[in-house]
């Protein structure tokens, strides 16, 4: 199908979503000045989700993206809980206590976040006091722990990653008298889920990541020009300290057999991961749970199958790997993505994308016909386009959905070609997967003049 310039806008804006920090006396006493996000899909339904909050009762604001496989069940699970956990570990152990006695006597909770939400970002109601008593219990334990001192950002950022993979783990394993229920659990504990997610407070950014989503930070150089820091690492085959970290982790008889054709026992890409327990309990264990489950799981292909050379699981961490990055004037943006956008373009082009977008200047880059014969008349036509497109060329009113429009419409020159825009966004649902992936991007925008 050919589609028209508003068809095509109306795709790419379908999911988008902007959140401004609020003033407070014509002040803005945030870092951070607001956010942008956008997703488009490329399997129906969608298996990407993401996260935006304000943390109540500590400072703070948690972002974050969640990349599904196996479906999008543990993505929207991961989505939904995770920042409970952050906040409730970072909470001061007076709050907790204050949280625990409101629920004991059946007062109203004093709230924890505040949730920054697109309507099409669904809450499961069926599960939420299912969800509920989990996390009770972990502040309960909190608060039995307590040793008086401040939590460290970093501890209670890999402290909540793991415990709730664990109690997702664990709800699975107990099931659930409710049939709906139980058959949620267990999808949820056997589809896997990728997350980056940023705790940003004043100038201290955290971001904790397990998987292959990124973080990257858009410096504005002196001289005006945009530079990308990665504050993420992959956690796939291309990273050789995650194959080492493997290794280490199993006796030298598996060497062979952990990674192959760059995947997991030769079957998964990420090498960290929230579920995907197939990867992670015994194989006793899986049979147990999938025999007394509901018929609906013995339907299912993934759960009956044992990965293949299964000798000493688990074989997966949903375990983050947390990177510090104290806030400089120079950092003026954050982009968190699943890897749908990063297999699209460079880190490189995404500041300088997402940093002229946002300052409204556009550099314009040299136009690169490398290894092209390209005649006078096309190079005419090239220019021309250029400088027609240049008037329009911040139309998008959100940063997630330029940098989405490069990504699917960029063409060979590094500039949005509509007709290939068209083509990637009428593809039908089967053909798109081959073609590109989930695409969820939150760019965070700072405040230069706090930081």
């Amino acid at each position: 199908f050919y589609l028209t310039p508003p068809q095509v806008n109306s795709i790419l804006k379908a999911n988008e979503y902007s959140f401004k920090v609020p003033e407070f006396d014509g002040k803005n006493v945030s870092s951070v000045l607001g956010f942008d996000s956008n997703q488009l899909p490329a399997n129906a339904p969608i298996e990407d989700r993401r996260s935006a909050a304000t943390c109540l009762q500590t400072r703070g604001m948690l972002l974050g993206v969640f990349d599904g496989h196996a479906g999008c069940a543990c993505a929207q699970a991961v989505s939904e809980r995770l920042f409970y956990y952050i906040a409730v570990s970072l909470l001061p152990h007076e709050t907790l206590l204050e949280i625990e006695n409101a629920v004991e006597s059946g007062r109203a909770l004093l709230p924890i976040l505040q949730w920054h939400k697109h309507p099409n970002d669904y809450f499961s109601k069926e599960a939420s006091k299912l969800y509920f008593n989990s996390l009770r219990t972990y502040w309960q334990e909190l608060i039995d722990l307590n040793s008086g001192e401040t939590t460290d950002v970093k501890e209670a950022l890999i402290n909540a990653f793991k415990r709730l993979d664990n109690d997702i783990s664990l709800e699975a394993q107990v099931g659930d008298p409710n049939s709906f229920l139980n058959y949620l659990v267990l999808r949820v504990a056997f589809s896997g889920a990728t997350a980056c997610v940023a705790h940003v407070d004043g100038v201290d950014l955290h971001i904790a990541n397990t998987g292959d989503s990124r973080a990257m930070l858009g410096v504005q150089e002196e001289d005006g020009s945009w530079s990308a820091v990665n504050l993420s690492y992959d956690h796939n085959a291309q990273n050789e300290h995650e194959v080492e970290r493997v290794k280490m982790e199993h006796p030298k008889s598996e060497e062979k057999s952990l990674v192959k054709q760059d995947r997991l026992l030769g079957l998964l890409m990420p090498f960290r991961a929230f579920g995907d327990v197939k990867f992670k309990w015994s194989i006793e264990l899986q049979k147990r749970v999938v025999e007394s489950g509901p018929d609906q799981l013995n339907d299912n292909e993934y759960t009956k199958f044992i990965p293949p050379n299964y000798h000493t699981p688990p074989y997966l961490t949903a375990e983050p790997e947390v990177i510090y990055h104290k806030l400089r004037p120079q950092d003026k943006f954050l982009v968190l993505a699943t890897d749908g956008l990063w297999e699209t373009m460079h880190r490189q082009d995404v500041a300088r994308i997402v940093g002229e977008y946002l300052t409204g200047v556009h550099h314009q880059q040299p136009i690169a016909v490398g290894g092209y014969k390209v005649t006078l008349g096309q190079m005419h036509g090239l220019l021309t386009e250029r400088r027609a497109r240049i008037s329009s060329v911040f139309e998008d009113q959100n940063a997630a959905t330029h940098l989405i429009r490069h990504a699917v419409g960029n063409n060979e020159f590094g500039t949005v070609d509509h007709e290939r825009l068209s083509k990637m966004l009428s593809l039908p649902e089967e053909l798109a997967r081959m073609y590109r992936d989930d695409i969820t991007i939150i760019v965070v925008q700072f405040n230069s003049h706090v930081i």
